[in-house]
């Protein structure tokens, strides 16, 4: 029974570290969309709202995905309960992130467009 109780703590640990990474990720990605982003602002940078919902959206994916590793390693109700809501707002965020830059998208075409039979 020592060794089964060995062998979960030190799942219990990988999956933690495996999490904090995936998370570490997400916010790199955020930190570097933003940074990114401002730039681009200063340069007007006419895809700086294509890029910062991509960029945005890619960040969500990584702290999703921690966040349905962490399932893995919850041990009450109540924090799957928590840990479920989380995961359904992130979710729900990605969702119209996704749809603002299928819209940001076809604006951008029909503009070209436009500019392309002016021409």
């Amino acid at each position: 029974m020592e060794l089964y109780n060995k062998i979960e703590e030190i799942f219990y640990l990988i999956v933690n570290y495996c999490i904090l990474f995936i998370e570490l990720v997400g916010v790199g990605v955020l930190v570097y969309t933003i940074i990114k982003s401002v730039i681009a602002l200063f340069k007007k940078t006419p895809r700086l709202r294509l890029d910062l919902a991509e960029g945005i959206a890619l960040s969500l994916e990584f702290k999703m995905g921690g966040e349905l590793l962490r399932t893995v390693v919850v041990r009450e109700w109540k924090e799957l309960v928590i840990l479920g809501a989380i995961i359904l707002m992130r979710a729900a965020m990605t969702f119209l992130i996704q749809w603002e830059i299928k819209n940001e998208k076809k604006e951008n075409a029909v503009l070209k467009n436009d500019e392309h039979k002016t021409m």
